[in-house]
């Protein structure tokens, strides 16, 4: 883990607001709950160095909805919480947001996998130690080492990755550079979810083998 973890690494133009009104946050909220109860989203002291970690989105009509910086520590998700994306330069490294709360420091790897693919509606970011450390067997696609979270070397991977030969419009990607990052997208949040949940069952039944 880098000293600067869980901090914003992109220039931001922030402006307090409203959220988009065409999005039912609910599914959000929902997932949220749901990884926070896996230790895949939250807070924990014996973890990086007790700053919270993992994020959420959902694609609005203009731009996308994510939790905010260092939010995965809540108990429970609320509008309170969420910062509206409405656009991003990953090669500039500058991102504008609104709505009541500054956006996760992910938030750029998020809207690249949005722009890279018009049918994703809904990105989960965790950390799961066993999903990561298993990645390969897992046959998970990794970005590069050198790349680190929220940066636009971390962007340039999605999209890389994204746009690789046979690449469908769902998925799951470890994020070589930072510890334990997997990024979960897919059409709508339950089916991020669905996809992260089965990676996390599969990792544990290769750690389970490997460890006898």
């Amino acid at each position: 883990m880098t000293e600067s973890e869980g901090v914003i690494q992109y220039r931001l133009d922030y402006r307090p607001g409203d959220l988009p009104a065409a999005v039912d946050l609910q599914p959000l909220f929902d997932a949220f709950a749901r990884c926070r109860v896996r230790g895949l989203i939250g807070q924990d002291p014996a973890r990086y160095e007790g700053l919270a970690f993992g994020n959420i989105s959902l694609r609005a009509p203009s731009g996308f909805v994510i939790s905010g910086t260092q939010t995965g520590g809540r108990s429970a998700l609320r509008a309170d919480d969420l910062a509206w994306v409405e656009a991003f330069n990953a090669d500039g490294n500058r991102l504008s947001a609104s709505g009541p709360a500054r956006p996760s420091s992910e938030a750029m790897t998020h809207g690249q996998i949005y722009r890279e693919l018009p049918a994703v509606n809904a990105v989960i970011h965790v950390h799961s130690p066993l999903i990561w450390q298993h990645a390969r067997a897992l046959d998970l696609p990794l970005t590069a080492d050198s790349a680190g979270y929220g940066t636009p070397a971390m962007a340039r991977e999605m999209r890389r990755l994204l746009r690789a030969p046979g690449h469908g419009d769902q998925g799951l990607i470890a994020m070589g550079g930072h510890e334990d990052g997997v990024v979960a997208f897919a059409a709508d949040m339950g089916g991020a979810e669905e996809l992260l949940f089965a990676a996390l069952t599969d990792a544990a039944r290769l750690h389970a083998t490997t460890a006898t």
